[in-house]
């Protein structure tokens, strides 16, 4: 099997408009010679990139673009390394530094663009330019979330960050998974300081100037940065930068790496707007969807993924096609235990949603098919960020996409697409092979074991995930899952709603529910723990999740929302725009 029947061709990509295939002249969509490594969490993602661009000079190249940027998170322990002051110090040594961040939604709902609007203003007056870009659909977002690093006279050095990771509060967790201390507010089961799980990718070859077009593409586009007269008039009010400066010739793309074996294909979500589209996407771009369609129809024996959102009915016959067609092939999730955000009108949505696609896989799939939560030592839940894929030791993605409509058709995302070229795509893949050892270290961590003794067999695999979270779920409190969440076993902090109501006299010495669901939740998991006579927790941090169960009142109301808020479609209907 060669390459080519898991990777999109330049046609398949269905989007002619683009010019991020035009640097190679032999029609291919993707570039060989490339290194890719996976950087695991924020807090050493955010050390990284700290060191690389303070080490850039005049004349250097600084490229991102985000869905959310908070000028006082810190990169590194000094509380002087905040991204604004980083960047800041960069533009200022003479490094072009340009930013395009999504401008969001008002900032008393909860999202980011009075901030955005401060780091942009920081970097202007040091003589870069960070631009608020609200050039999506309705309810839509920019969610691309990459960095280019280019220099002048050492393009050897060049490098590209692609996945999952915002430069924001909340990030910079780490493997023990105690939170970043700048925490973002989620569901109260995580807790004050949320621990987050997430991967980005360090790319350092040819795929450098893919990622840098993306970012070009966007910047040069005509089509105003907003349309909407009220953001308008207040971008007007604040003397906002609203017109982007040129950018200058693009330098070509680096020169394969002597180490590099990695074919990289970087691909897109970019949807049509209204009522004037881009120009390098007038038809949209879905490249995402059809990226991962392709390869899922290759897989063989293991189809691992992280995800955040699992949703939607077309992403559950996704998967549930390939497993249809293949007896031998075992799939993995790993989702968030609980949804990020409580309260009916924003918990039960979510839940709706994951129930769609995890019911249709488990109809085709049955006992083939692992879904899982992870929590710390502590019992908290880990909010799983990460948007990644393996199939097979083969075919990896990392990106800022999630497996839903929105993703696939709604927001601006990309993802970094690696296959290993080394040999045939039928024998196995090489142990050192980025797929490979960005499974094994996942795995592990997920285990509690070293990457060495992750079983290199994928149903070995399957099972050993299965039998830790078995073991971890009975130590807290097994029993049948809970309806509305699909979470068997307590979490500290979170009491399910299958828990007996808390008794008077218990509830009399406790003020206030969060407290009350707390002291349920230490009671019952002491209370297995004397029954059992085991005090000693099982490793690794898996957890069972089963589709949740909406009642029928839930169900009149949780679809509409789901479909209007949630999970768009953003494929254009019959007539829209005309």
């Amino acid at each position: 099997m060669d390459v080519q029947s898991w990777l999109l061709t330049s046609a398949e990509r269905e989007n002619p408009h683009t010019r991020i295939d035009e640097v190679r002249d032999d029609g291919t969509a993707w570039s060989c010679g490339n290194t890719v490594r996976a950087i695991v969490h924020g807090r050493p993602y955010f050390a990284e990139l700290h060191e690389r661009i303070s080490a850039l000079g005049r004349g250097d190249h600084l490229y991102f673009a985000d869905w959310q940027g908070d000028p006082d998170q810190q990169l590194t322990d000094d509380p002087a390394s905040t991204l604004s002051n980083t960047l800041v110090a960069a533009a200022k040594r003479g490094v072009d530094v340009r930013g395009l961040l999504w401008r969001s939604h008002w900032h008393r709902l909860g999202f980011s663009a009075h901030r955005h609007r401060y780091l942009g203003e920081e970097i202007g007056e040091a003589g870069g330019e960070c631009l608020r870009d609200m050039r999506v659909r309705t309810r839509g977002a920019h969610h691309q979330k990459f960095v280019v690093i280019r220099h002048r006279d050492d393009p050897a050095r060049d490098v590209a960050y692609v996945g999952g990771i915002d430069l924001c509060h909340g990030r910079r967790d780490d493997h023990d998974h105690r939170g970043d201390q700048q925490a973002v507010e989620l569901a109260k089961a995580y807790g004050p300081t949320p621990a987050w799980h997430d991967v980005q990718v360090a790319i350092q070859g040819p795929a450098v100037h893919d990622v840098e077009t993306t970012f070009r593409e966007r910047w040069e586009d005509s089509t105003p940065l907003t349309l909407n007269p009220g953001r308008i008039l207040s971008s007007l009010l604040h003397r906002e930068d609203l017109s982007p400066d040129p950018l200058g010739v693009q330098a070509p793309a680096p020169q394969p790496r002597i180490d590099g074996h990695d074919i990289v294909q970087v691909v897109r979500t970019f949807p049509v707007i209204y009522p004037k589209t881009f120009d390098f996407a007038p038809d949209g771009e879905r490249s995402v969807m059809l990226s991962n369609t392709k390869a899922i129809a290759n897989a063989d024996r293991l189809v691992y993924v992280e995800d955040q959102y699992l949703w939607s009915e077309d992403v559950g016959k996704h998967f549930a096609s390939a497993l249809r067609d293949n007896p031998e092939l075992r799939l993995v999730v790993v989702l968030p235990m609980v949804p990020d955000r409580e309260g009916a009108m924003a918990e039960v949505p979510q839940l709706y949603g994951r129930s769609l696609a995890m019911r249709t896989i488990l109809e085709a799939g049955g006992d083939r098919v692992a879904v899982f939560g992870l929590c710390n030592e502590a019992g908290l839940p880990i909010y799983v960020h990460s948007k990644t894929c393996v199939i097979d030791h083969r075919w990896a993605s990392v990106g800022s996409d999630n497996l839903n409509q929105r993703s696939w058709t709604s927001d601006s995302e990309i993802a970094c697409v690696v296959v290993d070229e080394r040999g045939d795509l039928d024998d196995p893949a090489p142990a050192d092979s980025f797929p490979r050892v960005l499974l094994r270290t996942l795995v592990a961590e997920h285990l509690g074991c070293e990457p060495d003794d992750v079983p290199e067999d994928p149903h070995e695999l399957f099972d050993a995930m299965v039998a830790c979270a078995d073991a971890l779920d009975e130590w807290y409190a097994g029993g049948a899952p809970d309806r509305l969440t699909g979470i068997r076993g307590l979490l500290h902090g979170h009491r399910p709603h299958r828990v007996a109501p808390v008794p008077r006299s218990v509830a009399a010495r406790i003020p206030g529910h969060r407290k009350r669901r707390e002291r349920v939740a230490a009671d019952a998991e002491a209370n297995v723990r004397r029954s059992t006579g085991s005090a000693v927790r099982p490793p690794g941090r898996l957890r069972r999740l089963a589709p949740p169960e909406l009642s029928d009142a839930q169900l009149r109301w949780a679809p509409r929302l789901y479909e209007t808020l949630f999970d768009p479609d953003g494929r254009p209907r019959p007539g829209e725009g005309i």
